[in-house]
């Protein structure tokens, strides 16, 4: 059932649907390749782009032949077909996520409005687990793999930004409507889409609308899926817009306060003090002056620094938060062990510099992302890049960035980002934009990979293998 709060949120926005959704359709119309065909053009286009093959994923024989034998089947061209039909109600659903904020660590609202959206569409034992994922299983045959897709709910806007939606020269902007908004509306087509078709799979399909994807959220979400269900074998997540490449590597981060204490006092009577600010500035000072590694990709930045009662006291404490990414463990794990010595070094020095006060430093871990990579050569990327192929999407570049997907990865299991479709630009600014041109494509491929995986019963298997768990 709707809250009140979630309703009141929802009715925010309706003068300005009112007035911006006959201009969706509109939109829709003109910018969508596929909106006015029928069912035999749909196929002769998809099969006139099957004819442009991607070269980035090499892609085996017998990939290609499980994939071709569930691509052919008819009730997957209808749904195809279907995925295109409705995408101007997706976008109207994504328009109103959008419009229910979701902050860091508070997402309940928006969460609660996406699983009445599960319920309606099939998955009637949807649930919203301990940490605030919303969680929806379509169940297969009982003989399969488990896939899990999902899209992140929380936005990076803190508590109080106005997420209401404005169109301006033919752009839709809000803060977070392509980042994750969109991924949570192809997810929604991808549900409807099977619950209406009419397959029964071979292996099960978790989907899931998780929490805590931004920035302190640390990737919690699906940090405490992969914790409680250890039967998951693949993962597939669906962020953001542009849909033109697969992400395949995760790149790690580890962040820390790097938090300095000491006694602190009087500018002027108590001068000869060793300070907290100064051991601080010392700190990152040293920090400053490093290099590291282009290749692979290594960074660090001090992104915000606090401290000290007064200007006229000596500061008692100090803190700094530190971000820290590499494309490699080691290299990581090198940086923070050099990071921690410089405070260390900077300490000593300052309690020297003065002898007088004793300067301490902590260091508090507030985010870990781990490092994690899916082979080219597994079938999870070659099926991702069939579908690309199959809904005539250029696919431009296998990529590493630092998504829900880093998680399974690290755990060494098959797992890609790819985006949702549509066209936008932006992302984590209050200018954040969408423009849905051929925004269907998203969950068409997405569509496409999920059955390539789990399978069709009396089709094929699937692709996607079962984990030894042992």
């Amino acid at each position: 059932m709707r809250t009140r709060k979630s309703h009141t949120l929802l009715c925010k926005g309706r003068r300005l649907y009112m007035q911006a959704f006959n201009n969706l359709e509109l939109s829709l119309k003109k910018n969508t390749v596929f909106f006015a065909l029928g069912f035999a053009s749909l196929l002769c286009s998809l099969n006139s782009s099957a004819l442009a093959q991607q070269s980035v994923v090499p892609i085996d024989s017998a990939v290609r032949n499980s994939f071709e034998a569930i691509y052919s089947d008819p009730r997957v061209t209808a749904g195809l077909t279907r995925i295109e039909a409705r995408e101007a109600e997706m976008v109207r659903e994504q328009f109103r996520l959008t419009e229910i904020p979701a902050p860091p660590f508070k997402e309940e609202v928006r969460a609660a409005y996406y699983l009445t959206l599960m319920q309606d569409r099939g998955l009637e034992d949807a649930y919203i687990d301990s940490e605030g994922n919303v969680i929806g299983i379509r169940h297969g045959n009982g003989d399969g793999s488990t896939l899990l897709i999902a899209a992140h709910l929380d936005t990076v806007f803190p508590e109080g930004v106005d997420t209401s939606i404005e169109l301006r020269g033919g752009r839709y902007y809000a803060p977070g409507i392509g980042d994750d908004t969109r991924g949570l509306a192809a997810m929604l087509s991808i549900i409807e889409t099977l619950n209406d078709s009419g397959i029964q799979t071979h292996g099960d399909i978790m989907f899931a609308a998780n929490v805590g994807e931004e920035g302190r959220g640390d990737l919690r979400g699906i940090k405490a899926i992969f914790r409680d269900h250890p039967e998951i074998d693949g993962f597939i997540s669906i962020d953001g817009v542009r849909l033109r490449r697969i992400t395949t590597g995760g790149t790690g981060s580890r962040r820390f306060e790097f938090r300095f204490s000491g006694p602190g006092g009087h500018s002027f009577g108590a001068f000869g003090l060793a300070s907290a600010i100064h051991a601080m500035g010392r700190t990152i000072n040293k920090i400053a002056d490093f290099e590291t590694p282009s290749s692979p990709k290594t960074t660090f930045t001090v992104g915000t620094v606090a401290g000290g009662t007064s200007v006229n006291s000596i500061a008692a404490d100090a803190v700094f938060a530190l971000d820290m990414r590499s494309n490699d463990r080691e290299q990581l794990a090198l940086l923070e062990e050099r990071t921690k010595a410089a405070a260390l070094e900077a300490v000593a020095e300052e309690n020297a510099r003065w002898n007088n006060g004793e300067i301490s430093v902590d260091f508090v871990l507030i985010g870990d992302r781990p490092v994690g990579q899916t082979a080219t050569e597994d079938s999870l990327v070659q099926a991702a890049a069939l579908a690309f192929d199959k809904v005539g999407i250029e696919l431009q570049q296998l990529s590493i960035s630092s998504t829900d997907s880093n998680v399974p990865m690290s755990l060494g299991i098959p797992a890609i980002t790819i985006a949702g479709g549509g066209n936008g630009g932006g992302a984590h600014s209050p200018d954040e934009w969408f423009v849905p041109t051929n925004s269907h494509e998203g969950p068409q491929t997405s569509f496409l990979i999920t059955l390539a995986m789990v399978g069709i019963q009396g089709v094929d298997t699937g692709l996607l293998e079962q984990r030894n768990r042992n």
